[in-house]
């Protein structure tokens, strides 16, 4: 065989051996405790069986030995699969505190934050959601789902005008979804009616200061009106008789 036929094959082997790694990367392929424990995770979650998964997520996340974990994805997948199955039995808080957990590790990751303000926006901390929402699309402008959610956390903080931006961005990436076109005319009705309110109550108020002016200036003529000489004023042309 020709040295040029040799390294065009070595040259193969290698441009095979990197497109397969990252294929490879999402989920361990060792079998480590943690490893297997991940794995076995990640099939109950998607049987809908939450409870189960926390428990071997918690394994794999408390094992001694995460270095398969850490190697691949499969580390920050224990994360966010964790706070996914506690957002679904409805345990918020404890979700969030899985969130931050992972957040130590992955600062960055859009899905940890929108999943944090998701939790937020069932608590009621809607501001601490939409902030959330903002730390997830900063990492990915393009995270249609933080858009509706962020949008969903400002309509409920009566930020009418602003969860039109948020709605017209998600859809400006996914222009096909109903839900969101149908938020956005809800968003769009309530930010023409709150703006109405507004002017309304402008007005009254303007109306208001204007009769208080009014009534103001009437009593102060009033009063000149009524005005009496100080007792001390003397007439013109009087003077005092200093003979006795």
């Amino acid at each position: 065989m020709k040295r040029g036929q040799i390294i065009a094959i070595l040259v193969l082997l290698l441009v095979c051996t990197v497109t397969t790694i990252p294929a490879m990367a999402a989920v361990p392929t060792t079998h480590d405790a943690a490893s297997d424990d991940y794995n076995a995770a990640v099939q109950l979650v998607a049987n809908g069986e939450y409870e189960g998964a926390i428990e071997l997520f918690d394994r794999a996340l408390g094992s001694n030995n995460t270095t398969a974990l850490k190697i691949t994805d499969a580390l920050l997948y224990s994360y966010q699969g964790k706070a996914f199955a506690q957002i679904q039995l409805g345990n918020y808080s404890d979700a969030i505190k899985t969130i931050d957990a992972g957040l130590t590790e992955y600062p960055t990751d859009s899905k940890l934050w929108n999943n944090k303000g998701y939790a937020q926006y069932n608590l009621g901390k809607y501001t601490d959601a939409v902030t959330s929402y903002d730390k997830a699309l900063a990492s990915d402008v393009n995270y249609t789902t933080a858009w509706t959610n962020k949008g969903d956390a400002q309509v409920k903080l009566g930020n009418y005008k602003d969860a039109v931006t948020s709605y017209k961005a998600a859809l400006t990436l996914n222009p096909d979804n109903s839900a969101v076109t149908d938020k956005l005319a809800d968003a769009e009705k309530a930010a023409a009616a709150s703006q109405q309110s507004f002017l309304i109550v402008l007005v009254v108020i303007v109306i208001i200061a204007a009769a208080g002016v009014a009534y103001y200036a009437t009593r102060k003529k009033g009063d000149n009106n009524n005005e009496t000489p100080d007792s001390s004023d003397k007439k013109a042309g009087t003077k005092k008789n200093k003979n006795k």
